[in-house]
């Protein structure tokens, strides 16, 4: 066979055992999707990110050391090995003081911590209990700075352990029985001095909502001597009304019967006006009348008279005259059979 008949054959072989072209891009591919694939599975078990949500912020630590500037809500990355973030909630929250837990969420109380209530001595050394709610927050701005001082129990040490100790100064200063009646003072001084001892820590690291309390709990023995105290104040309140009801039905009985005779009074008064106005008038009628009558009037009258007793004698032939000593006029008595009948003609 010639000399170039075989190198034909021999370049149709190897030609013959090159990897078709789509293979090649294939398998470029292919190492591509695998880089990504393993990428994908280190950042799963490895997670070197953290997403921080609403309500909290993340703290960066790298090597040991709190980046001062906190993290927002987002998806924040870090070196796994020499980086990590903690994540610290910056919500409302509560803690209840109290002598029953709570079981109004269950067993999910986000949030929420319960502890017993606060025991402590009053002014004579008497056992006393209080319940409590501090509600407060962590300060955002200021969060790597309070966890990297107070550490992650920072409510222990900043909020427990100072409401703590101002419910025990503020109750050991006065006695048992005086706590129910000065409530409203004592819870206003807590909440004042437990707000001036957190605001006075340095870089401000929690905000104090409020502080409410709910409950006094008083030795038995005192208990019993309050509600006697209250007994016996309701008795003394209850008599007094009964005295001054007692009083004010009096005064107006008083008053009413001082009403009366005053009317009375006013009555007489008017009647006796009436009286003299009336005796006035008549004196004055009397004294007019008196100086009306003349000699003339009087001799006209008995005129009048005179004519009145002539006709009485024309109708009563059997009448009697006689005289009244010292008048003027005489008086006529008339008998008509046996029956008596007595005119008489006056002035």
């Amino acid at each position: 066979m010639p000399a170039d008949m075989n190198d034909y054959f021999k370049n149709k072989l190897e030609n013959n055992n090159e990897p078709p072209k789509f293979l090649k891009e294939f398998s470029k591919k292919a190492t591509i999707l695998y880089v990504i694939l393993a990428v994908i599975v280190l950042l799963i078990i490895a997670k070197p990110y953290e997403i921080i949500q609403s309500g909290e912020v993340g703290i960066k630590v790298t090597a040991g050391k709190f980046d001062p500037i906190p993290l927002g809500p987002g998806i924040h990355f870090f070196i796994p090995g020499i980086q990590k973030i903690i994540k610290v909630d910056t919500k409302v929250r509560i803690i209840n003081y109290k002598s029953e837990r709570d079981t109004a969420f269950g067993d999910v109380n986000e949030g929420i911590i319960e502890k017993p209530s606060i025991s402590v001595l009053d002014a004579r050394g008497l056992p006393v209990s209080i319940d409590l709610t501090v509600q407060y927050r962590l300060n955002p701005a200021n969060a790597p700075q309070t966890i990297a001082t107070w550490g992650l129990t920072w409510e222990e040490k900043l909020i427990n352990a100072v409401v703590r100790e101002v419910v025990r100064n503020v109750i050991g200063r006065y006695k048992a029985e005086e706590l129910p009646v000065k409530r409203n003072e004592i819870a206003k001084m807590i909440e004042q001095e437990i707000r001036q001892k957190i605001e006075s820590f340095q870089n401000k690291p929690v905000i104090l909502e409020s502080v409410q309390l709910r409950e006094i709990n008083l030795p038995p023995k005192i208990k019993e001597q309050i509600e006697r105290v209250q007994i016996a104040k309701q008795e003394a309140e209850r008599v007094k009304y009964e005295v001054e009801k007692a009083k004010q039905e009096a005064e107006k009985k008083a008053a009413l019967a001082k009403g009366e005779a005053e009317a009375k009074k006013i009555r007489a008064q008017g009647e006796a006006e009436r009286i003299m106005i009336e005796a006035k008038a008549q004196a004055q009628a009397n004294e007019v009348i008196g100086k009306s009558i003349t000699p003339e009037l009087l001799k006209l009258k008995q005129i009048n008279v005179q004519g009145k007793f002539n006709e009485a004698l024309q109708n009563n032939k059997d009448a009697k005259i006689f005289l009244t000593p010292g008048g003027a006029v005489p008086n006529i008595w008339l008998n008509a059979e046996d029956n008596k009948k007595a005119t008489s003609i006056g002035r």
